[in-house]
């Protein structure tokens, strides 16, 4: 299903991978309020449906808007209540981006009305169709893995201290996914050395992770915060095809698990 805000793939795994934070696209009345700096999206999770791409022949679903972040946060409540109390972070229509620079020109931020409009116009249809396929997946196998699929540069100050590791895993501290699923995940990580990796550390799961995973109702969900320099240039934005290819490997590892935990828990 695709439409001019979200592709939905419908696949027939127990898995759906929801990348919210893929999209680029700004329309033109926002776009035109935006710094020079904030018109270069730099805050996306750049490929991130690229590097998924492999996905589809495991049988997972995906799903992907069109629109930036700076349109609308998919990934916060529609109460825009803060994920990280005492910690700074974006909002659900952001008017701050990552390294701390303005997202609008004087004047130009979003009010309540707008604010309310895009939920309404953007937010609303990614999370109805996200329900909608959990439910499907849900009642076709009994259980399903929602599979958050996120990147970010590995070195923002005014977000985290220091070097981000490469691969951070987030179950909202457990309480988004079964033990035996986080312990299964924990272990595929704990099995390879290419990578640096952290459970529940800075990222432990954003609004979608936390609020659809239900394991005792059969919806668990995680989320895989990935350091873009594992498989892209964090200047340029530039997918770079052999990182990727080294990545992928593991990712497939990460999604077999899932979805062999999902079928046989």
């Amino acid at each position: 299903m695709r439409t001019d805000l979200l592709d939905l793939h419908r696949g027939d795994a127990p898995l759906l991978i929801s990348i919210p934070h893929n999209g680029t696209r700004v329309p033109e009345a926002i776009a035109s309020r935006l710094t020079d700096d904030a018109r270069r999206v730099p805050d996306t999770d750049w490929h991130v449906a690229d590097l998924y791409a492999f996905a589809r022949e495991l049988g997972a679903s995906l799903l992907v808007p069109t629109h930036s972040r700076y349109v609308v946060d998919l990934n916060r409540s529609e109460d825009d209540v803060s994920l990280y109390p005492g910690q700074n972070t974006t909002g659900l229509c952001p008017v701050v981006r990552f390294d701390g620079g303005p997202v609008y020109r004087d004047g130009g931020a979003p009010d309540a009305d707008e604010i309310a409009a895009r939920v309404d116009t953007y937010w609303r249809p990614y999370h109805a169709a996200l329900a909608d396929e959990l439910a499907r997946l849900r009642a076709a196998h009994g259980r399903v893995v929602l599979w958050e699929a996120h990147s970010i540069r590995g070195t923002l100050p005014f977000l985290f201290d220091g070097r981000l590791p490469d691969l951070n895993l987030g179950t909202a501290s457990g309480a988004s996914c079964s033990a035996a699923l986080q312990g299964a995940l924990g272990a595929v990580l704990a099995a390879q050395s290419a990578y640096d990796t952290v459970v529940n550390g800075r990222f432990k799961g954003g609004h979608i992770t936390r609020h659809y995973g239900r394991p005792d109702a059969g919806v668990e969900a995680v989320q895989l915060e990935i350091s873009q320099r594992c498989y892209m240039d964090e200047t340029s934005f530039a997918w770079d095809a052999e990182r990727a290819a080294a990545l992928t490997p593991v990712l497939r590892a990460l999604l077999e698990t899932a979805i062999g935990r999902a079928r046989n828990a």
